[in-house]
């Protein structure tokens, strides 16, 4: 059993006691936002996601989308590129499950994709397994395993759409044919850029940004701080309310046997600041206490990514790349360790 709790409260002070290490850098100078990643055979995969290689987005610079896959086999190796993607493809949802990475979604410049595939490291060769698609397509969504079944929830199905999704799905990994199935929405309305969480057997969704329309026709952003369970004998259940509005956080989140973490994020409250003058997103680690049913700070990240995963490898946590400010990606890896009973 993972036991982070007494790790990620001491984080306030994890600098000077040594639990923050920074990984090799991967080997693009401007890092991703929007990766998949996972481990496969004991290794890190990194794949995918978008920066802007050229001019930023506020000089006229274009975002691009990459189809590269990257492995590092040891915390102190060498990242390799090892193959492709089908596709440059980037803001899906990504989950390690048993030998492999699953990746779900994503888009790339032009559309959403419904894609779900396997990514393996075996043998030191790269395998792609397709898996059963989605219904529709969807990026920006959250999702996470719990037992050996895979939830998908909220996201937008096309780069354009004007709402986000409510829509919740399913994947009994274990069944002999697996097949998507759809559950009842996610309670509050839709969602994109959501965090997801498995604990105490049930599925969790926590804050988000929605679309509403704004002056002009203008689509803008409200941030939302409304968390919800889902299990499959009581259906959704509301939780208590993040402390304030919160999106894009690494996610699926960390938890152990008394609770998750959300590891920051963006509160929204540097919207419309000049992205060059954005001093960065949220540090602050929440726990959600599953005996109190209450958040609780918990300390303070030593570095703040968002539109990034969070992976477990071996007996360490993993924020691999990430958006460090709108606009603005980094090449850094950073993994704390926790003790493992």
């Amino acid at each position: 059993m993972l036991t982070l709790t007494g790790m990620l409260v001491a984080l306030a002070a994890s600098q000077a006691a040594g639990s923050w290490k920074q990984l090799p850098l991967l080997p693009d100078k401007e890092g991703f936002a929007g990766p998949f990643a996972g481990v496969s055979r004991g290794a890190l995969l990194v794949a995918g996601g978008a920066n802007f290689p050229g001019k930023k987005p506020w000089d006229g610079g274009r975002k691009v989308w990459y189809a590269d896959v990257y492995v590092l086999d040891r915390p102190d190796g060498t990242w390799k590129v090892v193959g492709k993607l089908p596709r440059p493809l980037g803001y899906g949802v990504s989950v390690t499950h048993g030998t492999g990475v699953i990746c779900v979604g994503g888009s790339d410049a032009d559309r959403h994709y419904a894609d779900v595939f396997r990514l393996d490291w075996k043998d030191e060769r790269l395998l792609t397994t397709p898996l059963p698609p989605l219904p529709c397509p969807v990026a920006n969504a959250c999702g996470a395993i719990v037992g050996e079944v895979l939830y998908i929830s909220g996201g937008l199905d096309k780069p354009d759409a004007a709402d986000a999704s409510k829509t919740t799905l399913r994947l009994d990994l274990a069944a002999t044919k697996p097949a998507w199935s759809e559950i009842a929405p996610c309670p509050g309305g839709g969602r994109m850029l959501a965090v997801a969480a498995a604990f105490d057997g049930a599925f969790w969704v926590a804050g988000g940004v929605d679309l509403v329309a704004g002056p002009g026709g203008k689509i803008d952003r409200r941030y939302r701080k409304d968390v919800y369970r889902h299990d499959a004998n009581r259906g959704w259940q509301r939780a208590a309310d993040l402390p304030c509005p919160l999106a894009a956080a690494p996610s699926p989140c960390p938890a152990d046997a008394t609770g998750f973490y959300v590891l920051g994020g963006d509160d929204g409250t540097n919207v419309g600041r000049p992205p060059d003058r954005h001093p960065g997103f949220r540090k602050t680690i929440l726990r959600f206490d599953g005996a109190g049913g209450k958040w609780i700070e918990a300390g303070d990240l030593s570095v703040a990514r968002v539109t990034v995963p969070f992976v477990q490898w071996g007996g360490r946590w993993v924020i691999p790349s990430g958006e460090a400010r709108p606009g603005v990606r980094s090449p850094e890896v950073w993994s704390v360790d926790h003790p493992v009973k």
